[in-house]
């Protein structure tokens, strides 16, 4: 490899793992914004969790067309195309700030929307562009967790900061208390984009692969690639329903959003400190055996969360909107705020195993993950339609990421299996 080469791979790094970033930053702006309209409609956990489906409903709509996208333009325009598309749709979050009742309601869902497309795009570039440039396997899984753990990081912000300019939810409270986060993610599209213009960026050989549309085969062809992407749709629904909902289990036991967001926020910080160790477990350790070990270590957290009684409290250092201090929360909070630990490396793992020896297939199998990652907000607001059904009993909920994570150690043991090695992928 040539030192122009390699110094244009770390440039290509660099980047792809501060876009990394922006995803995290971006997609968790939507939970926790949903307090302020959850307080008013009633208080509808449901209702709360609409702007997250917007957000994760762009993925099944853009999907697949942006794995075409990126096809036809490349890595580097594709990214700055969504870069444009998401500062747009966070402008109109804005809007909605300005509007009031209904019509800034529908405002806010359609700037989730089309911001759910500007991340999906992001997500269809930077996934296949660090596995490839890694090589794959071990290598290329490394470079995963390595933009996982920055996505953890701008993740972990936003709870916390959006908690903090609300405050405590009154009548009074509207979307326009949070400008200030909408700012700093407008800002930060901003800057990316411009020194994502200025650089060169070297696109990877996988782009340039066709595949014969005459072919009768596909990503679908590969037994193991269709429950990867199944597992996509799950993780990412469990990933985001178990803090998402946990911020509302706590608002409901009178805790201010800004120290709930603060221990939603902390299950983020933990998903990064999962990455950071990730990075460098990933090329010691096989994806198959790293995600049999993740996910029976959540089932276990969870099953501990949904038995154990809610009078039970513990102290966890929380964010009160001026400073940081110790505060009394249910004790099963803990136990799914441990469950970042577990999920931070089941993306890259996932990703990894499901794409493994698709060859010329890898960029039509990118389109149809994200696409599957729409989970993110089907899961989370069936969870939270279960809360208000069952009262607002919010363990009882937690019985479905649970599911999901039964599934994903299945196919970690048996599902990842490439039974299909005789279709050509040259």
């Amino acid at each position: 490899m040539t030192q122009k080469k390699q110094n244009g791979n770390v440039v290509a790094i660099i980047m792809m793992i501060a876009l990394f970033g922006m995803i995290g930053f971006v997609t968790n702006l939507a939970a926790p914004a949903g307090t302020i309209w959850k307080s008013q409609y009633a208080g509808s956990n449901f209702l709360g969790m609409l702007g997250n489906l917007m957000n994760f409903a762009a993925y099944l709509v853009m999907g697949i067309p942006a794995g075409k996208l990126l096809t036809r333009i490349g890595y580097k325009k594709t990214a700055l195309f969504a870069i444009v598309i998401g500062f747009a749709g966070i402008g109109i979050q804005f809007c909605s700030g300005i509007a009031a009742g209904n019509l800034g309601f529908a405002i806010y869902l359609s700037g989730a929307f089309i911001a759910g497309i500007c991340v999906c795009m992001l997500n269809t570039v930077v996934n296949p562009m660090l596995n490839e440039i890694g090589g794959g396997g071990k290598k290329g899984g490394a470079l995963l967790q390595a933009g996982g753990a920055c996505n953890s990081l701008l993740g972990t912000l936003a709870p916390i900061l959006v908690g903090a300019l609300i405050g405590e939810i009154t009548k009074d409270t509207a979307f326009s208390d949070v400008n200030l986060v909408l700012f700093i993610a407008m800002g930060i599209f901003a800057v990316v984009g411009i020194v994502l213009y200025l650089v060169n960026i070297p696109e990877p050989d996988v782009n340039k692969s066709v595949v014969d549309k005459s072919s009768k085969y596909s990503a679908w062809s590969f037994r193991h690639f269709v429950l990867g992407a199944i597992g996509i749709f799950i993780y990412v629904g469990v990933e985001v329903g178990i803090p998402g909902t946990m911020k509302f289990f706590l608002e409901s036991n009178n805790i201010l959003p800004a120290a709930a967001g603060t221990v939603a926020g902390t299950y983020w910080f933990l998903m990064l400190v999962g990455r950071l160790a990730g990075a460098g477990i990933a090329r010691r350790v096989s994806s198959k055996i790293l995600l049999t070990f993740t996910s029976s270590a959540a089932i276990i957290l969870v099953l501990i969360a949904i038995f154990t009684p809610t009078s039970i409290h513990v102290s966890m250092p929380v964010f009160t909107g001026s400073a940081f201090a110790w505060q009394q929360v249910p004790v099963n909070a803990l136990f799914l705020v441990l469950v970042g630990l577990c999920t931070s490396v089941m993306w890259g793992g996932i990703f990894n195993l499901a794409v493994e020896g698709l060859g010329k297939y890898v960029t039509t199998a990118s389109g149809i993950f994200m696409m599957m990652v729409v989970g993110g907000g089907i899961l989370p607001l069936i969870q939270n339609w279960i809360v208000d059904i069952t009262g607002g009993n919010f363990m009882i909920s937690y019985l479905l990421p649970l599911a999901g994570l039964a599934y994903l150690l299945l196919y970690a043991l048996a599902g990842s299996k490439n039974v299909n090695r005789d279709i050509p992928v040259e």
